[in-house]
Formats: C-alpha cells, structure tokens, sequence
C-alpha cells in the first residue's frame, strides 16, 4: 500500500468542479469523491473514476475497498423512533394512499415510511 501523501486540489463549485493530484487535472476522469479525515491522521481521498472515461490513470494511489454498509441498524432505528398512532393517523388522512385493493392500509403503511425514511417526513400539527 503507498502511505506517500500525494498534493490534492478540489475546486468545489455549484454546477461543476476540478480535481488536481499532485498538479494534474484528473477532473475528466473522475465522476465523483469522498474526502473525509479522522483528527490527528492525514485527510483521505477516495475517488469515483467515471466509467465513460477514456482516459487511462497512471500513477500512485492508495487503494480502499469498499463494503456497502449493512442498513439493518438504521432501518431498525428508524422503525423504532416511528410513533404508531403517528403513522396511521397519517395513513388514514392520505386517501391518496388508499385504492381499495388488498393490503391496501399495510401497503399505505409501506408506502409512507418509505416517503419518511427519504426525508418526507411532516410532523402532524396537534389539534386543540
């Protein structure tokens, strides 16, 4: 593994970017990045070559392999903070989400908490 740092520049803008390692443009070759440093080591990057590349890279880099994370944890996380009531005074509210077919309130059910896991999430104003 090369534990040699290399000179990293990214120019981070709204529409585009630029990536530089060690003075070269490699922009063109990259589709995306993650950068990420824990305190007192040195700042790792990680990039995402573009598959619609034709360029070759050619140098040194440090190799990560990656896992894709287990979403069991979160997703049961994520379940457990869900307030039943919450969840199915909101279900019966939405007739979007009835259509009268089988399953129908689970698959409602099914429905929301995949719009609330993706940031849909509303807190229902309490009635007095």
């Amino acid at each position: 593994m090369d534990d040699q740092l290399h000179q990293v520049q990214i120019t981070a803008g709204q529409v585009t970017g630029s990536v530089a390692l060690d003075g070269r443009d490699i922009s063109k070759v990259v589709s995306g990045y993650s950068l990420s440093q824990q305190a007192g080591k040195p700042a790792e990057l990680l990039l995402f070559l573009s598959p619609l590349s034709k360029d070759t890279f050619e140098g040194l880099a440090r190799i990560v392999v990656g896992v894709p994370p287990d979403p069991g944890p979160a997703a049961a996380a994520f379940l457990g903070a869900i307030d039943a009531g919450e969840l199915e005074k909101s279900v019966l509210s939405r007739h979007d989400l009835m259509d009268g077919g089988p399953n129908e309130l689970t698959r409602a059910m099914l429905r929301l908490l995949s719009e609330w896991a993706s940031g849909g999430w509303q807190p229902q104003e309490v009635g007095g």
